[in-house]
């Protein structure tokens, strides 16, 4: 058997398969601005295989480090070993603000067909039924980096048609006062740089259109069907473009996961 094979249902966990399908959206020579988490291990399992040539950006102010295990958060030092820079947050977000990230991983609670992303309030803004942990970057990261991919659990309440609170812009933004949806680029006209790419969750791959600013699902992870996909969401979420299944981890990755990146166990179980 070759490690390049692809592991069989029941030999790798979700969080595997969220890991290397996020590994997969970079490309070698990028800049990528990574967080706490899966985007550690996205971008370290693409330094090793398909990617060996990006350089990975750290919230708290290491560039380019290559740790030879898993920091525990951005704020770990670990992230500097091997680095290029170990500055400060005011750092590297400036790098940012200067065009030089390619590709950001982010997260969030919310997430509506156009790719607007909640992380501020549930409800009323001034009555919130839940207050959320806050913009913190995420709205700058989304903002001014070229490209952004979201990595969220899959839930129907998670998945709406107009989120609570636009705390990161998506393709198409409710305008003042009537709240129409509009295109980005005719709010920010030429501060326009990027914004979401791909959502990965538990569940499927989902890209967005160029014309329309909508989401539809790309691939579906092994074990749903598109139609599962499509009933967690509140949107009417567009199915008709599934290029296939996703594709699960080879033993290669899981062995880089398990053993080189991550043999603490830190984001691992």
């Amino acid at each position: 058997m070759s490690s390049h094979e692809f592991a069989k249902p029941g030999e790798y966990k979700i969080i595997d398969l969220l890991a290397v399908s996020a590994a997969r959206e970079v490309n070698d020579g990028e800049v990528v601005f990574a967080g706490t988490g899966l985007p550690m291990l996205a971008i370290m399992l693409a330094q090793k295989t398909t990617s060996p040539g990006a350089y990975c950006i750290y919230e708290a102010g290491s560039v380019d480090g290559r740790p030879i295990h898993l920091p525990a958060s951005v704020g770990d030092a670990r992230c500097v070993y091997g680095g290029a820079i170990a500055s400060g947050l005011f750092d590297v977000f400036n790098q940012l603000h200067r065009g030089k990230v390619d590709l950001a991983f982010l997260g969030g609670a919310e997430i509506d067909k156009y790719g607007n992303v909640n992380t501020t309030a549930m409800g009323d803004y001034l009555k919130p039924s839940a207050r959320l942990t806050g913009s913190g970057g995420n709205a700058d990261i989304n903002s001014l980096a070229k490209r952004t991919v979201f990595m969220m659990v899959q839930e129907k309440r998670r998945f709406v048609d107009n989120v609570s609170y636009v705390t990161s812009p998506g393709w198409k933004i409710p305008k003042f006062p009537g709240r129409e949806f509009v295109p980005k680029q005719e709010i920010y006209g030429k501060f326009h740089r990027g914004g979401p790419s791909a959502v990965i969750t538990n569940m499927g791959v989902f890209r967005f259109d160029q014309e329309t600013g909508k989401m539809y699902l790309d691939t579906v992870h092994p074990g749903f069907s598109a139609q599962d996909v499509k009933d967690n969401c509140s949107f009417d979420l567009d199915i008709s473009r599934v290029s296939g299944e996703t594709k699960p981890p080879t033993y290669h990755e899981l062995e880089l996961l398990y053993k080189v990146i991550d043999p603490e166990g830190i984001f691992l179980p």
